[in-house]
Parts: structure tokens; sequence; C-alpha cells
């Protein structure tokens, strides 16, 4: 994961993306949210490999687990 994702002020804001792109992990998984397969997903960013879409959702799974969670009212 460390090696696929990066966070850096320079590049879209701080959010974190795929290295070597501008591709934020929001945005793949937003495509997991509506149902994309990995393989639609590489079709999409052809840029990516299949570890980069993997590190993305273990950088997810990694936030979620850290952050506090607060229901929502």
């Amino acid at each position: 994961m460390d090696e696929r994702i990066v966070v850096d002020p320079n590049i879209c804001s701080g959010k974190p993306t795929i290295r070597g792109t501008r591709i934020m992990v929001k945005n793949i998984l937003g495509m997991v949210a509506g149902g994309y397969t990995r393989a639609q997903i590489l079709d999409t960013y052809p840029e990516m490999t299949p570890d980069d879409v993997t590190g993305a959702l273990e950088y997810a799974s990694h936030v979620v687990d850290e952050e506090k969670v607060i229901p929502r009212a």
C-alpha cells in the first residue's frame, strides 16, 4: 500500500492518489461502490495496475480503521 499511494499537497490538493498519477483513491472507491469490476477500473485507467487497485482499497480500509467514526444524526 505505502509504495502505491501518495499524499502530496502539490497533487490533487493533497488527496491520496495512485503514485505517479493524478488518479485519486476516492475515484477508485467510487467506481467499486458503483459496481465496477477490477477489469473495468483497469480499462478506465490503463496506466494503473491490479496492485494499484488493491493498494487503493487497502489504503481506504486502513484509513477507516484508524479514524474515529461519528454516527450521523
